[in-house]
C-alpha cells in the first residue's frame, strides 16, 4: 500500500515490518557447518480491535545440505534422525523456497516493505537462517538481514523470566515438554507469547 494509500495497521504498527515468528531446529551451533534439519514460520495477523493473533504456520524437515555435519549431542537434544525414512525431509533450498512463499505474499498483502523475524534468541534463528539463504543462493529473501524482535528480551522485560518455557509457565501459557523442541512447536508457543506481549502492551497502552 502506498503511491498515497492509507497503511494497513499491520504496516502501520511495526514500521512496514511483517513479524513472522521463527523456530528452526539444527544439528549443532555453527551455521555454515551444521545441517539444517527443521524450519518452522508463523505469520501473524491483526483482528479488527488490533490485537494480534497466529494467522498461519508453515513448517519443513529439512535434508542435510552436501557434507553437512552432524553433532550427535545436538541430534539427542532434538530427538532428530535426519535420515529418517518418514520423515518426508526436502532439500534446503527447495524448503526454504515453499517457506518463503507465502512470506512474501502476506508482506504484499499487508502493504509491508519486508518481514522481520521473531524468535526466542534470534541471533541463532537468524543467523542459521542467512546461512542456509546465502548456501542455497535465494535471492527474494523477504526478511530483514539482522534487525529481529526477541521474546527473550521481551519475556525478561515483562515476566522476569527468558527460558521459553518458563515465561510460559509465567504468562499463564500451556506448555508440552514432550513436544518442546520441534520446530512447529516452538514457533507457535513463541508466536503465541509475542501476541500476548504485544496485545497486553497494547492494553496497557489504552489504559493509559
Amino acid at each position: 500500500m502506498n503511491g498515497g494509500k492509507q497503511k494497513s495497521p499491520m504496516a502501520a504498527r511495526f514500521r512496514g515490518f511483517l513479524p513472522v515468528v521463527v523456530d528452526l531446529e539444527t544439528a549443532g551451533f555453527d551455521p555454515r557447518r551444521h545441517a539444517l534439519l527443521e524450519v518452522a514460520a508463523v505469520i501473524v495477523r491483526l483482528d479488527d480491535q488490533g490485537r494480534l493473533h497466529r494467522f498461519e504456520t508453515h513448517a519443513f524437515h529439512i535434508e542435510p545440505f552436501d557434507g553437512a555435519e552432524l553433532d550427535p549431542k545436538a541430534l539427542e537434544f532434538t530427538g532428530i534422525d535426519p535420515y529418517h525414512p518418514f520423515r518426508g525431509a526436502l532439500p534446503e533450498r527447495q524448503a526454504l523456497n515453499a517457506l518463503l512463499k507465502p512470506i512474501r505474499a502476506e508482506v504484499k498483502e499487508q502493504g509491508c516493505n519486508r518481514a522481520v523475524m521473531v524468535a526466542h534468541n534470534p541471533i541463532f534463528d537468524l543467523g542459521f537462517f542467512n546461512a542456509a539463504v546465502e548456501r542455497t543462493k535465494i535471492k527474494r529473501n523477504p526478511f530483514h538481514p539482522f534487525s529481529s524482535f526477541d521474546t527473550a528480551t521481551l519475556g525478561g522485560l515483562f515476566y522476569g523470566q527468558t527460558v521459553l518455557a518458563r515465561i510460559a509457565a509465567a504468562a499463564g501459557l500451556p506448555w508440552d515438554s514432550n513436544a518442546a523442541h520441534s520446530a512447529i512447536y516452538d514457533a507457535e508457543r513463541t508466536a503465541d507469547l509475542f501476541c500476548l506481549i504485544h496485545n497486553r502492551w497494547e492494553a496497557l497502552r489504552d489504559d493509559g
